[in-house]
């Protein structure tokens, strides 16, 4: 799977990069047909409070479909991995549709 890391209104070091990289190859076990997995992390300076402005994106693209999921929190990590967890639903309920 090719995984694409886009950042917006900051820079992401080495180990952020590793983390959703390591999170997003994790879906490969539900689906081993995804294509491209498309990821954009955003900083929303315009957010008054700081607990929902770190956004995590993430796109996929499959087989006749492209299956999306975006969250915001306090931190990256968490972003990323709520919005992993869903798209883990995503996966699963696409797959048991083509069965």
């Amino acid at each position: 799977m090719d995984i694409n890391i886009k950042t917006t209104n900051f820079d992401a070091d080495k180990k952020l990069i590793e983390f959703v990289n390591n999170k997003v190859n994790k879906l490969d076990k539900y689906f081993d047909g995804i294509i491209r997995a498309e990821v954009l992390l955003n900083f929303d300076k315009s957010k008054k409070k700081f607990t929902d402005n770190k956004e995590a994106k993430i796109k996929i693209e499959i087989p006749g479909n492209d299956l999306f999921a975006d969250k915001g929190t306090s931190s990256f990590e968490e972003s990323v991995d709520s919005v992993i967890d869903a798209l883990e639903k995503q996966v699963k309920k696409y797959k048991s549709k083509l069965k």
